[in-house]
């Protein structure tokens, strides 16, 4: 790998970033907001920033760079597969509970549910999350998909991934702001609790633009596995290497054409030198 220890200085500073973002979220709801419960009260509201920073954050985060671990590189593609979409599907978990724990909240207390922007972007967000791990699992991770298919969907599994987790930095954001303005009092006077929540989005920052550079660093890449194609009893292809499959009956017929070529020069320079030998 080039630039092995840029990239594991980059990947230490991350996952040290990802997991302080984690603590700052715990502290703030235990210290500052009374802690955790699940009576429908804001204890119940709590869980939502812990595992929405957890989950939609630090382990999809994780689960975004996990192809980039050069550690793992002889590891199979299956088992890479399955690590990414396990540690995914851990994170919509996580997210789905921590919706729940709104709602709960919202409607115990008889507030109303999704009137703003932080609350629509959010449900969208995790909608298209959901859908995206459901693709992925259906397209890459069962052998059912065509690798034509695969290589169509790639590019945007890809960039729909990326345009995810940057949306879900900056709803934790818009979400740290709103439960600041509307639970903090004297918010403009920086209390502490106001500071101390403003590092915590800002360490939600510095994890993603970690994520992003580790992700988007071409040199950084996994290998090719070096045997593209494992053909599979119907006579189609399946999936041995991320990456478009080679045709190989062109390249049969190309060596074909080469040796007939080959075979006939031969033939006609031992003639050739016959007709001469006779002549002498």
């Amino acid at each position: 790998m080039d630039g092995y220890r840029g990239f594991l200085g980059l990947l230490v500073s991350a996952l040290l970033v990802g997991f302080l973002a984690v603590v700052f979220s715990l502290v703030w709801v235990l210290h500052y907001r009374e802690g955790l419960g699940w009576d429908g009260t804001a204890l119940e509201f709590n869980w939502h920033p812990v595992f929405m920073v957890t989950g939609f954050v630090f382990i999809q985060g994780i689960a975004i760079i996990v192809y980039r671990l050069p550690w793992t590189w002889k590891c199979s593609k299956l088992l890479m597969k399955s690590i990414h979409a396990g540690l995914h599907t851990v994170a919509a978990i996580l997210v789905i509970i921590s919706l729940v724990s709104v709602f709960d909240y919202h409607n115990a207390g008889n507030i109303p549910n999704m009137y703003s922007l932080h609350s629509w972007v959010g449900l969208t967000v995790v909608i298209l999350y959901i859908l995206q791990l459901l693709l992925g699992v259906l397209v890459f991770l069962l052998p059912w998909a065509p690798l034509s298919l695969r290589a169509l969907v790639m590019p945007m599994h890809v960039y729909s991934g990326l345009l995810i987790f940057g949306t879900v930095i900056a709803t934790v954001l818009m979400g740290v702001t709103e439960k600041l303005i509307f639970g903090v009092s004297g918010y403009s006077s920086f209390p502490p609790e106001g500071v101390f929540a403003n590092t915590l989005g800002l360490l939600n920052v510095v994890f993603g633009a970690l994520i992003f550079w580790i992700v988007t660093r071409p040199q950084w890449q996994r290998p090719k596995e070096p045997n593209p194609i494992l053909f599979q009893p119907n006579g189609g292809a399946r999936e041995g290497a991320e990456g478009s499959a080679i045709n190989f009956s062109h390249v049969d017929q190309s060596d074909s054409k080469l040796n007939n070529e080959v075979a006939a020069k031969k033939r006609n320079f031992s003639v050739d030198e016959a007709g001469q030998r006779s002549t002498m």
